[in-house]
């Protein structure tokens, strides 16, 4: 049987500073194999560009860490930790963050669909999400 919280997919999210300095919206694309998390994440920025950055980190039933390292696009070449809870539907995580003293919350959400129900919906011609 597999694990409802693994958080692998596509999580869409946003995160805010706890004083108003930085709020933005992302995108994750994460994978999970025996509790190690990789992936990379996508935000605007403030130019209309795109910053990317790299993720690694670690999942321990709902527990949730890891740490965001920007690429450098957009300017942006640190890294920002995170730590939040999945919820038991592996749906939802929400958290906190911190970088160089500044702190805030996140949180993402994605879609999970079982095997039969995506079967159904190609067979009809239905797009599931088209946030993508």
């Amino acid at each position: 049987m597999s694990d409802p919280q693994d958080v692998s997919g596509v999580w869409y999210g946003r995160y805010a500073a706890d004083h108003g300095y930085e709020d933005n919206r992302f995108i994750a694309l994460l994978e999970e194999l025996h509790g190690s998390v990789t992936g990379s994440i996508s935000e605007p920025d403030e130019g209309g560009g795109i910053r990317r950055a790299n993720v690694t980190g670690r999942r321990n039933g709902a527990s949730l860490d890891f740490t965001k390292h920007y690429d450098g696009s957009g300017g942006w070449t640190h890294s920002v930790a995170y730590s939040g809870h999945v919820d038991p539907a592996g749906t939802l995580v929400m958290g906190s963050w911190i970088v160089e003293g500044l702190t805030g919350a996140f949180d993402m959400t994605r879609e999970k669909f079982d095997a039969e129900a995506l079967e159904d919906a190609d067979e009809m011609g239905i797009v599931l999400d088209q946030r993508i």
